[in-house]
């Protein structure tokens, strides 16, 4: 078994899953009652794919959705 830190022995490999899976929980789960693990699945896979990936306004990107941040990127007018 190994411990997940960084090569400074700082502990914060960690920090942008558990940023991930909070706003995951506080924007979906938290307000679903869900009937199978199915049900599960595509709503969580909805979110990630539809929601996050091409919608959600994310201040690490200035505001941007990642695919149209990609997009910019593409283009040459963010680097």
């Amino acid at each position: 078994m190994q411990i997940s830190i960084s090569r400074k022995r700082d502990c914060w490999d960690n920090a942008p899953m558990e940023s991930f899976f909070g706003t995951l929980k506080k924007e979906l789960v938290h307000h679903r009652k869900y009937r199978t693990r199915d049900e599960t699945r595509k709503d969580i896979f909805d979110y990630i794919e539809i929601f996050y990936n091409r919608e959600r306004l994310h201040s690490g990107l200035g505001y941007f959705c990642p695919a149209d941040y990609e997009k910019l990127i593409a283009t040459g007018w963010v680097t």
